[in-house]
């Protein structure tokens, strides 16, 4: 079937979709760990120094119930704080969950894409798109504006984006310690995917020091953040005693580099691959890669040529741009390979539709060919004559021949 909604492919592309939000809550369930561990190691200390004064007979009851009641207190006060946890994270986290798993199990279950709830579907999926090609590129207030006037708040990832946004305002600033709170979170996700950042971050806050002259703080610095590091970062980090040697003039190729304020720049860039790696997120913006996945399938080495191109194929659509004429997605294109047809395809110039047995080709004595149905309705309206759109040549429809192709 023509029109079969592609569940595999649509699936492929919507990774992240419920990764982000699943991310999100095991963080918040790391956080509710190690709460319980840590009271519940308190409570078993307190318990096993009870046990131990009542077996040497130190235990007096009025300290017995004092006890007790500090680890009754600590039990509640935990309680406290793992329902709080769940009411202002975890419940919201598993409705934006249960949320985009329902919108998924919507397309799951429609067979074709002419179906009007296919459409509906698409809609709601090119919105998200947009939200996200807006916070990609700093213009949070618009994506708010578009989520909620859309209604797909839980369906958009716009809290990661305001922490991601948040962090490298921080970069801006020349500080780190948004960056490192974020990689103490994620420690365990980093060390999986062996990433550096955190070494960086400690490596940047190591030169500030040194950039102030503070060195003595800078040497305490590194014998606390970075020595544990020696094992992956020898190297660098001789290289960053080296630096104790030299003043943020040097003219010295390899420290002047360290000293070199676009090192902000590039962690910034670090950081943001680092976070969309653990949530599977592209470095793409959505809308660019549905773009890329739809020009691929139409790019051929004629779209490029000039002035012979197709006014109905966005890939020819690559003008400059012009006050009159805005750039077009041509420009986009040129970043995607051809496509490949394993079979031709050939499209009438005057109607845009494919021809085939059913809408065989026609061609004009002197060559040019047009689908059969777009010259039947031409003939319809000029008593059986044709006239070729690009030549302005003329004939009777009788004069015409039919093509076959092989």
């Amino acid at each position: 079937m023509a029109n079969k909604v592609n569940h595999e492919g649509i699936m492929l592309f919507e990774q992240p979709f419920v990764k982000v939000p699943y991310e999100n809550y095991k963080k918040i369930f790391r956080t509710q760990q190690k709460n319980v561990e840590k009271d519940f190691n308190a409570i078993q200390s307190s318990s096993n120094d009870l046990v131990s004064k009542a077996r040497q007979g130190n235990l007096e009851s009025e300290d017995a119930l004092k006890a007790l009641d500090g680890m009754i207190g600590r039990v509640e006060n935990l309680k406290r704080k793992l329902n709080d946890l769940h009411e202002q994270s975890g419940k919201p986290t598993q409705d934006v969950i249960r949320e985009r798993l329902h919108h998924l199990a919507t397309v799951e279950s429609l067979q074709n894409s002419n179906q009007p709830e296919f459409s509906r579907w698409a809609d709601t999926r090119l919105d998200r798109w947009l939200v996200d090609w807006c916070l990609r590129n700093g213009k949070e207030s618009s994506a708010r504006s578009i989520a909620k006037e859309k209604g797909i708040e839980t369906l958009v990832d716009i809290s990661l984006f305001s922490d991601i946004r948040r962090i490298e305002d921080a970069f801006a600033r020349h500080s780190c310690t948004e960056a490192l709170s974020w990689c103490s979170e994620n420690k365990t996700a980093l060390r999986k995917v062996k990433s550096t950042l955190e070494f960086d971050l400690r490596m940047q806050e190591y030169i500030e020091l040194l950039r102030a002259r503070k060195t003595m703080e800078a040497l305490a610095y590194s014998r606390k953040h970075l020595l544990s590091w020696t094992d992956t970062h020898a190297g660098q980090i001789r290289q960053l005693s080296g630096l104790l040697a030299f003043t943020p003039d040097t003219a010295f190729g390899t420290y002047k580099r360290l000293y070199d304020p676009s090192r902000w720049n590039q962690l910034a860039k670090s950081f943001r691959l680092a976070i969309y790696n653990l949530n599977t997120l592209s470095t793409e913006p959505l809308l660019h890669l549905a773009l890329y996945a739809g020009l691929v399938a139409l790019k051929l080495p004629i779209c490029f040529e000039r002035p012979a191109t197709n006014v109905d194929c966005p890939v020819c659509d690559g003008e400059s741009g012009t006050s009159s004429r805005p750039l077009g997605l041509g420009k986009l294109a040129e970043e995607v390979p051809y496509s490949h047809h394993a079979n031709s395809t050939i499209v009438c110039r005057i109607s845009g539709k494919i021809m085939d047995e059913d809408n065989m080709p026609m061609a004009f004595p002197h060559g040019d060919v047009y689908s059969r149905e777009a010259l039947e309705e031409m003939a319809a309206r000029d008593n059986g004559r044709v006239t070729c759109p690009r030549t302005k040549n003329s004939c009777h429809f009788s004069d015409l021949k039919k093509v076959f192709v092989s």
